[in-house]
């Protein structure tokens, strides 16, 4: 799980470095594009393995979801520093609780609300005027943190009945199928972007997109080794090595009030992601559903 983070955290920083470099599409493009191909070798050299699932069009739909929660992190890290961007999209286990209540009717307690107002307090204290961060940017972390939460409601919903495995090579299908047409719409500048960039960027956008399959293939081995809810809170280590890796790359702190800010976020959300995951115990999640990047 600590890899897991690690490399997203890695993978969110590359993404700030490469702003204005790449074309957020072109990066989408070329990370989902990276985690289709490994997982469809990894499949065909799994004993046992296919590519058929129980569920296509709920894996299109779940795959559509994530895709868009990229596409939100992708732009907000155009505009935000990683570890402001990454405590707010850390509110989704936060925001699946409203989204159980309002769509799924299920009785919420009074501690789950509490965590809840916590999280958007903490999220305000972050984004608050004169922070450095508030702005129509803000938008993008937060529409990623309700997609993301929309997307543990669907999976929550489903029987696990699909290879983890499999499903993550569904996961880069979808979104690379979804990302080809734009991306071929807007080829001459995509190309232009392409020509325009030195190895040295061309590498971090490899490691980009390495990362972002490596940190999902950590996920499933930490789920075949630990129950799920022992592992949810940590990943809400992500917003500190966020934080880390932006200062060493970036020479960049949050100041102390945004401290405040992320450390009530993680407080709240590390609790409603374990009560969510209690709450459930005879639900089995899709290996593959527990990260957002």
């Amino acid at each position: 799980m600590l890899l897991m983070v690690a490399g997203f955290a890695a993978m969110d920083t590359g993404v700030r470095l490469l702003a204005g470099v790449f074309p957020v599409l072109l990066m989408l493009w070329l990370r989902y594009a990276f985690q289709a191909l490994v997982m469809a070798l990894w499949l065909l050299l799994m004993p046992g393995a296919s590519f058929e699932v129980a569920h296509p069009r709920s894996q299109v739909l779940r795959g559509t979801l994530l895709l868009v929660t990229s596409a939100m992190i992708f732009f907000g890290l155009q505009h935000m520093p990683v570890p402001e961007l990454t405590s707010i999209n850390m509110l989704a286990p936060l925001l699946v609780t409203l989204l159980a209540a309002w769509l799924l009717r299920e009785r919420v307690s009074r501690l789950r609300w509490l965590l809840v107002c916590g999280g958007l307090l903490g999220a305000l204290i972050v984004i608050r005027p004169g922070s450095g961060v508030f702005g129509l940017a803000v938008l993008f972390p937060l529409a990623g943190a309700f997609t993301y939460a929309a997307f543990q409601v669907l999976t929550s919903r489903m029987s696990a009945l699909d290879n983890p495995y499999t499903t993550h090579f569904w996961t880069g299908l979808v979104g690379m199928l979804i990302v080809t047409p734009l991306l071929l719409w807007n080829a001459p500048a995509m190309l232009d972007a392409a020509q325009a960039a030195t190895h040295a960027q061309w590498l971090i956008l490899t490691a980009v997109a390495t990362l972002g399959t490596g940190g999902h293939l950590m996920l499933i081995l930490a789920l075949g080794m630990a129950p799920t809810a022992t592992l949810m809170p940590f990943i809400y280590t992500q917003i500190p090595i966020a934080t880390a890796t932006s200062w060493l790359v970036f020479g960049q702190l949050p100041d102390a009030v945004a401290w405040v800010g992320m450390t009530v976020i993680m407080a709240c959300g590390a609790t409603a992601a374990w009560l969510n995951l209690r709450a459930r115990p005879a639900v089995v999640v899709p290996r593959d559903a527990a990260a957002a990047d």
